[in-house]
């Protein structure tokens, strides 16, 4: 889907380059293997040489690596890459049943079936070599002058091909019953503007493996090997003066920084070498009259950048883009195994591409994703998850309203506007209440390449038929298995799939404290994205507005600093951490644990638990939530995605993620006797919530 900054807040993103993942137990068969679901406490993870008050992260976690090493097709292995490879095995016992092709299936069954066989059918594919992308090659070969750029962009943009720019629908930040127009930065190759200008070594290599690859993929394109050449150096040089006006990823996490609505006329007068009365017809958008201008001055710095590159080189861009753009599954190939050579080899340390059958069961899960999510909840979700589930978040948003009745930072006025918006949430758990319907989605079974661009311009033309409505509330942005929840800004809401609601994070037959521990920091980690620095900004209808008194609002940024300071002490190798980059996600760490506490205490209490009583593990129910907690970050790392990580994702490596959260509660210490000065309880301490 592309860009539409809707600035939903997800709770990990380490696997959103890669198709988000979480670590059962692995078991190798042959070449292949199994994963199963892990333990809600597995007390084969613990490194008890560790001392916990020294290194928490390393007792609940040390063994990882030695019973769930990084598989060759994966940059990493954690807890959610064990899930997500659990969730394809099951979504591929449904696609490989419903391949079949059987009369009697039901209408999605086709779908979805067809969809998946086509990509399975390599050889297919294969023989049909660059026929199928021709028509696309031809559209730009075809160009004659710049003034027919606006045409063809607005077809691609249909496509999920995104040159230049990206185009689309965004709830209003201001009002946000509406759904309006949105146009912004887009048309980099390279993961993020930074990549382009960063010196060292490794940057610079990466700079020079990256124009390569450009000419690679020309060449395969058919250029001959000078022109390739010439062409990736021209392309690269482009993509740099893109990048120079492109506003960097740390900035982009202030709504104010990507809202600009304007009138129609103010855009074209930011661009006056490309036409948006061409763009606007062939993009197949409702009819508006004003529009969300997310980075103005990029847009500016494009203008500039189309009126002096020389028309061959623009038409060498788009033929990059597209083939980049293009899914690799359904390229022949040695275009497939080009694009993973750099994407995946080079840029996050994958020694091998994944089985055909994950990346069609991935794609078939992106194409129709609420028609396979339909099978896998029927399969995998009973009633009772979701109303447990639902009991949990009821329980942690209590606890939420009872910590804002504590803050001795906030005044009465701001408490009152906080809990306006904490009970408006919105809790949307397991799958949607109406399901998406596809019946307008052609799938035509042997044509993966038709298949897969026709789902890109079903799901663009969905999305840009909303411009000018009201917002639908009751919408999902992820599919059902998905491994991951986020929280919504504009719509406040949380959002649980059912994927992530499994095994180790969720089992409703585990003890209370494990769930809590696990999936409870994910329900408290999504409720404080209401109120982190970018949630904060918006209100309980999703609107945004500064609802703080300025001295409240001095207090956070205060409370705040502490937690930039100290997240920006920890580094990956010789790579510090963003502070300000991570500042969202270390805040809802730190106040959804303390939240998922906060609320097993009540109901441990209600239950009658014995929080001094050790378990059958050897562990008391207090210390069982911070090993839950600590195990759902249990991961490992190539190098290459440390790094990539580190510089580019809001989110902190996973040690951090624990130990970061750990030495600012107390209640962590004193289960597990620590003493003040011992490196797990600091005398100097961060809380915001």
């Amino acid at each position: 889907m592309k860009k539409t900054y809707a600035l939903a807040l997800f709770l990990v993103c380490a696997g959103a380059l890669w198709g988000q993942t979480a670590n059962p137990a692995a078991t190798t068969a042959g070449a292949a293997q199994t994963f199963s679901p892990i333990p809600g406490l597995d007390k084969s993870l613990l490194d008890t040489t560790a001392d916990p008050c020294v290194d928490f992260y390393q007792y609940a976690c040390g063994n990882w690596n030695t019973l769930h090493p990084i598989p060759n097709d994966s940059p990493y292995s954690d807890q959610f890459y064990n899930l997500d490879q659990y969730n394809h095995q099951v979504l591929h016992g449904i696609l490989e049943k419903a391949g079949a092709d059987d009369a009697v299936r039901d209408r999605n069954t086709q779908k979805i079936g067809d969809y998946y066989a086509s990509c399975m059918d390599e050889a297919a594919i294969g023989r049909k070599g660059l026929a199928p992308l021709q028509p696309e090659l031809d559209r730009i070969n075809a160009l004659t002058s710049k003034d027919q750029l606006p045409e063809l962009l607005a077809h691609y943009q249909l496509i999920n091909v995104n040159p230049f720019l990206g185009f689309g629908s965004q709830q209003d930040f201001k009002d946000a019953t509406r759904t309006i127009a949105v146009v912004g930065q887009n048309g980099l190759g390279l993961p993020e503007k930074d990549y382009y200008f960063r010196p060292g070594a490794k940057d610079e290599e990466i700079r020079q493996q990256y124009v390569q690859h450009i000419a690679n993929m020309l060449k395969l394109l058919g250029s001959s090997e000078p022109q390739a050449a010439s062409q990736a150096a021209a392309i690269m040089k482009l993509e740099t003066a893109l990048a120079k006006v492109s506003l960097d990823v740390t900035s982009q996490r202030d709504p104010h920084n990507v809202y600009h609505m304007m009138p129609i006329k103010d855009l074209q007068a930011l661009t006056p070498v490309f036409n948006w009365e061409d763009f606007y017809p062939a993009s197949g958008s409702p009819q508006f009259a004003e529009v969300n201008v997310a980075e103005p001055e990029f847009l500016k710095g494009m203008n500039q950048v189309i009126r002096e590159t020389d028309l061959p080189t623009i038409k060498a861009y788009l033929r990059w883009q597209l083939v980049l753009s293009i899914a690799g599954s359904i390229l022949p190939k040695a275009l497939d195994e080009e694009k993973f050579d750099f994407g995946g080899r080079k840029l996050a340390g994958i020694p091998e591409q994944e089985t055909r059958w994950k990346r069609c069961v991935s794609s078939t899960d992106g194409a129709l994703p609420e028609a396979l999510g339909k099978a896998y909840v029927e399969q995998q979700f009973p009633a009772a998850s979701k109303e447990k589930a639902l009991e949990m978040i009821h329980d942690i948003e209590a606890a939420m309203d009872r910590d804002i009745d504590s803050l001795d930072w906030m005044t009465a006025a701001t408490k009152t506007r906080a809990k306006e918006k904490l009970h408006l949430i919105a809790n949307k758990v397991g799958y949607p209440d109406k399901w998406r319907d596809y019946s307008k989605l052609e799938i035509v079974r042997g044509d993966a390449f038709g298949n897969n661009l026709r789902a890109a311009e079903f799901e663009s033309r969905r999305q840009l038929a909303k411009i000018g409505k009201p917002v639908d509330r009751e919408e999902w942005i992820t599919s059902p298995p998905t491994v991951n929840a986020y929280y919504n800004p504009s719509m406040n809401d949380i959002n649980f799939p059912a994927g992530v609601l499994q095994p180790a994070f969720f089992d409703a037959s585990q003890p209370d404290a494990l769930n809590y521990g696990h999936i409870g920091l994910f329900m408290g980690h999504e409720i404080t994205h209401g109120f982190d620095d970018q949630g904060r900004q918006f209100d309980g209808h999703g609107n945004l507005e500064d609802w703080w008194t300025k001295e409240d609002g001095d207090k956070f940024t205060q409370k705040a600093a502490c937690i930039v300071d100290e997240y920006a002490q920890f580094s990956v190798g010789d790579t510090k951490l963003n502070g300000k980059l991570t500042l969202g996600e270390n805040t809802a760490d730190n106040g959804g644990l303390r939240l998922a506490y906060m609320a097993f205490l009540v109901r441990a209490a209600e239950e009658g638990i014995d929080l001094d009583k050790k378990s059958s593990d050897g562990y008391t129910p207090v210390q069982q939530v911070f090993l839950g907690f600590a195990q759902d970050w249990c991961s490992k790392w190539r190098p290459e995605l440390e790094r990539l990580i580190a510089t580019t994702d809001p989110h902190s490596p996973d040690r951090f993620r624990t130990n970061g959260v750990l030495v600012n509660m107390p209640e962590f210490g004193k289960a597990f006797g620590c003493k003040v000065g011992q490196p797990m309880e600091p005398a100097k301490t961060c809380r915001v919530w």
